[in-house]
């Protein structure tokens, strides 16, 4: 047996919130609406990913989502124009990476990054 995805599921009893950051901002593409449910994401092909960790790096607070970007700038200067709540600043990280944390529609914090 192989694991083929692994969906975040974010309880809200207003899915339509979510278009404006995940689709609007980073892009996802809405694959399914059936009005309690609203499942968004990309034809890229990702890999199958799941962390555990006692900290989000850096003393940093462990977010609950991360999203890989291929221009975390961008994403930052959209966050910012929407006003959108930045938790943790852009910072480039000493393992290889640059990120930022924002506050979802929805009080969670979602962990946008770039590989460099």
């Amino acid at each position: 047996m192989k694991v083929k995805r692994i969906v975040a599921n974010i309880e809200t009893p207003r899915p339509l919130r979510a278009k404006k950051f995940y689709q609007d901002i980073l892009g996802l593409d809405l694959l399914m609406d059936h009005g309690w449910i609203r499942t968004y994401g990309s034809s890229t092909k990702m890999t199958v990913q799941i962390s555990f960790a006692k900290e989000g790096g850096s003393g940093t607070k462990l977010p609950d989502i991360s999203i890989e970007v291929d221009d975390v700038l961008e994403a930052y200067d959209l966050m910012k124009k929407a006003r959108f709540k930045i938790l943790y600043k852009l910072t480039e990280e000493p393992w290889g990476v640059k990120r930022f944390f924002v506050q979802d529609p929805f009080g969670r914090s979602v962990n946008i990054l770039q590989h460099l």
